[in-house]
């Protein structure tokens, strides 16, 4: 019980020099900016020796600076912190998901590259699940869902009717890929 309480107050500790809402949230954007500025090259390039490398100097600023603006706003660290826990959750929850479904290949190994359905399948849905977790972390998912509250038998016939007919007119009006069609030719 003494080792938990102590590593408890590490922790409480930890968070009063503002680790959590300070040092983290400012790394994580740091590393990020500055990862995509030498990813994209938008910054330019110089020539040294005879080589072209990016600029690290205005890289390493510009995303000094965006990750101080960053921490200075309370509200965005505050978003960062919750949607990074939620979508750490998330993969805990796909990587479990992954490991039970697993259980059934015995000894053989557990892939989704195998089913390449199934594979896009969980990028859409995890897709879904960091843009629920945004929205909720802004407080917007509550006006999104509120076309549920007030839900009644003529929204979900209107509703339902119109996903009918526009999955009608869709399948009227795509036309096969022409991959297939210079197959059967």
């Amino acid at each position: 019980m003494a080792e938990e309480s102590i590593f408890r107050g590490v922790l409480t500790f930890l968070d009063k020099l503002g680790v959590y809402d300070v040092i983290l949230p400012f790394l994580l954007v740091f590393t990020i900016m500055f990862a995509i500025l030498e990813k994209t090259k938008v910054l330019g390039l110089e020539k040294i020796e005879g080589t072209e490398t990016t600029k690290k100097n205005l890289n390493s600023m510009v995303a000094f600076v965006t990750a101080f603006l960053v921490i200075a706003s309370t509200k965005l660290v505050a978003l960062i912190n919750e949607t990074i826990a939620n979508v750490a959750l998330l993969l805990i929850l796909s990587v479990s998901f992954m490991i039970l479904a697993g259980v059934f290949f015995g000894s053989k190994e557990f892939t989704l590259e195998s089913y390449p359905g199934w594979t896009k399948f969980f990028m859409v849905l995890m897709f879904i699940g960091v843009v629920v977790i945004f929205l909720n972390a802004l407080d917007w998912l509550q006006y999104a869902l509120a076309i549920f509250v007030y839900w009644d038998a003529q929204w979900a016939a209107t509703i339902i009717l119109l996903a009918v007919i526009g999955g009608f007119m869709w399948y009227v009006v795509h036309e096969p890929n022409p991959k297939s069609k210079s197959k059967s030719e």
